[in-house]
């Protein structure tokens, strides 16, 4: 099955081809059908593993359509429209997308690595040290942690705020990048400030001073690094994209990351789907933090419970598992979870869904989407080929 489902996602990539770079989506969707830069980046990643010369070159022109309607103050947008006579640029919706910016950093760096072009990073140069200028205004505090509004970031409808964790990994990816290149001290001692924050406030018994030494006191850590905090205290459900990208980049000592890594497997084969929910558990109406999340959306609500973020399961977001545990060498796991997406992905004749109900298995969003293609991409090269991320 792997096989047919490696050229069926293959295929759909190409099909969200546009001279301008990856459309999240091949349905003529609302929004879905633009060049995105998390979703444009993601599948520029698998254009990388695949070694298809026409995907490859979608997924440079993706990052040149991002860099050239770059903000002013440096923000990248979230997602460009190009039409015959116009072009609609977005930075966000209720809030700005604040994960744009450093996966423009990271798709740029991927690229340039992947293809032996340090020019690349030298033609973007400008555009990432004004991205990065911008991350650090975003600390607002400066002390190495970005501080993140309410819906800005792919979880744009969930509950996450303030000091999101995905979004610290994503920084310190984006560094780590970027400074495979540049080589810079000062970079170097970033990386080191941003990860020291991120162990000292998201893993439990750590010494050194704490953001929020209160809120700190009253958390029941978990296996997992909880999703986020704020001055109002900690969110301590299971991100497993952030959590995902904590084993990539190998945040934590060995011990932890094997207790993460068997948590989130563990989870994963209890669920229907064989699948990692995004964030776990769901969000119910008796809890605290509902109606902040019934609130939280700019149309119709759709985080009902084990459905998109709030439990739900996504492909894309369970390929960044399967990497993770194909670096860990728990390459029969992997095999697992690859398996698992290319299940989801053909369900009603590969139709690639954007998500699933946990619970009930059923389709939610839209259909032929783009990154549930890549993930099962991503994870099959990475597991029968030599491609290795740029971590």
């Amino acid at each position: 099955m792997n096989k047919i489902a490696y050229q069926k996602a293959i295929d759909l990539l190409h099909r969200v081809s546009s001279p301008n770079g990856f459309l999240a989506s091949a349905e003529n969707t609302t929004n879905y059908n633009r060049v995105w830069a998390r979703d444009g980046v993601i599948c520029g990643l698998a254009a990388l593993a695949s070694g298809d010369e026409k995907l490859i070159a979608t997924f440079k022109n993706t990052l040149e359509t991002l860099a050239e309607h770059q903000h002013v103050m440096g923000t990248i947008p979230s997602n460009v429209l190009v039409k015959e006579t116009s072009t609609e640029v977005s930075y966000g919706g209720l809030a700005g997308r604040v994960d744009a910016v450093t996966w423009y950093i990271i798709g740029v760096c991927q690229y340039a690595y992947s293809q032996d072009e340090p020019s690349f990073i030298i033609e973007h140069n400008t555009a990432i040290e004004k991205v990065f200028e911008l991350l650090e205004a975003w600390e607002f505090n400066n002390k190495h942690l970005l501080y993140v509004p309410l819906s800005g970031n792919w979880a744009d409808e969930y509950i996450t705020d303030g000091y999101v964790l995905y979004d610290q990994l994503l920084r310190i990816w984006a560094l780590k990048s970027y400074n495979y290149f540049a080589k810079s001290d000062i970079i170097a001692q970033k990386i080191e400030n941003c990860t020291q924050q991120v162990l000292l406030n998201f893993m439990p018994n750590t010494e050194g001073e704490k953001f929020h030494p209160r809120a700190y006191e009253m958390v029941d850590f978990k296996p997992y690094m909880p999703c986020s905090f704020s001055p109002a205290g900690y969110k301590t459900q299971l991100d497993a994209f952030a959590n995902s990208l904590v084993l990539l980049l190998k945040i934590g000592n060995i011990d932890f990351q094997k207790k993460l890594s068997d948590f989130l497997f563990s989870l994963a084969s209890e669920m229907p789907l064989g699948l990692i929910p995004a964030f776990w558990p769901p969000v119910f109406e008796t809890d605290e933090h509902w109606n902040l999340l019934k609130n939280n959306c700019k149309y119709e609500f759709r985080n009902h419970p084990y459905e998109f973020h709030n439990g739900g399961s996504w492909s894309m977001v369970n390929g960044f598992f399967g990497l993770a545990l194909s670096q860990r060498k728990e390459n029969t796991k992997a095999e697992t979870i690859l398996t698992k997406i290319n299940e989801a992905n053909a369900f009603d004749d590969y139709s690639f869904y954007e998500n699933f109900n946990t619970a009930t298995k059923e389709p939610n969003g839209v259909a032929y989407c783009a990154w549930s293609a890549a993930a099962s991409v991503l994870v099959h090269q990475t597991l029968h080929t030599n491609f290795k991320l740029l971590l």
